[in-house]
């Protein structure tokens, strides 16, 4: 992204918690058992919830980058960046997996790259197999209602937080396809305010990774730059104060954030946005956008 070499003026946020590093390790002991590789990110930040280290975990496996909630993202600046990553030769495939999960585009790609793998098997005297697919993707990008969606029947727990799936587990989908499914995983250090303000607004880290009320203050401004008519239509705001203090105040009285004697109460209305947010409401959005890349 446009500064990413820029860290945060008071140090980058440095955590790691134990279950990814050991994610990671398994993964890459696991490796010669995998065919192929579904790489899941969030279509409303196609950038923000990509693996960053995933080649060094996945080595030269062949992978198809699957963008979940495609449903919810702003289609138009999605697309640009499907486009992106397909002319970095990546498989892309966006899917929406609550109100149409189509998924035979998927199955026809994994058979097609199969088809060249077992195609190299019998040229060494091996015989076919069943697929065997590694699932990765960063906390809470949809891995689990994927995998779901694939066998028919909740299979996994869903939720709408991080740190749902705890530990590496083999998933039989059909006679043809087998699943490694993984934890989510990200890297030791956020470094990239962006990235980072990102990831928490969209649910992809804890919310106490980061202050709430700067990932509330960031989703209003990614709001109101981006999509103020959703302001608008969730609470009556047309315009953002200069003190984001006194649009709280506004959201707060509107939505009845209200302690006793009528003052806003401020936690409650964080609250409010962050879990509109992570609830859904609002519907249409990309918070990643390709003019932000650094060339």
């Amino acid at each position: 992204m446009a500064n990413e070499e820029k860290s945060f003026q008071k140090g980058s946020i440095n955590w790691y918690p134990g279950h990814m590093a050991k994610t990671k390790r398994l993964v890459k002991e696991q490796l010669d058992l995998i065919d192929m590789v579904y790489e899941v990110i969030d279509a409303r930040m196609p950038y923000s919830s990509k693996i960053k280290d995933i080649d060094d975990i996945i080595k030269n496996k062949p992978r198809i980058l699957i963008m979940t909630k495609y449903d919810s993202c702003d289609k138009k600046e999605t697309d640009k960046w499907i486009k992106y990553y397909e002319d970095k030769n990546y498989n892309v495939l966006p899917l929406d997996l609550e109100t149409k999960p189509n998924l035979k585009p998927l199955f026809d790609l994994t058979d097609e790259l199969m088809e060249n793998i077992n195609q190299k098997r019998e040229q060494k005297g091996l015989l076919k197999r069943r697929t065997r697919v590694l699932i990765m993707g960063i906390p809470n990008v949809g891995k689990s209602t994927l995998i779901n969606r694939l066998v028919g029947k909740k299979v996994v727990s869903v939720g709408n937080k991080p740190g749902v799936t705890k530990q590496l587990s083999w998933i039989r989908i059909n006679d043809k396809l087998e699943l490694l499914d993984t934890p989510g995983v990200l890297w030791p250090k956020l470094d990239n305010e962006k990235v980072a303000l990102n990831l928490a607004s969209l649910t992809a880290i804890k919310e106490e990774i980061l202050p709430l009320f700067n990932v509330c203050e960031y989703i209003l401004n990614t709001l109101y730059k981006y999509y103020p008519e959703k302001l608008v239509e969730r609470y009556k705001i047309t315009e953002l104060d200069d003190d984001i203090v006194e649009t709280l105040d506004k959201i707060g009285k509107i939505r009845g954030c209200l302690i006793k004697g009528g003052q806003v109460d401020y936690d409650k209305v964080i609250n409010v946005i962050i879990n509109d947010i992570k609830n859904g409401y609002f519907k249409n959005i990309t918070f990643d956008r390709i003019e932000d890349m650094k060339e």
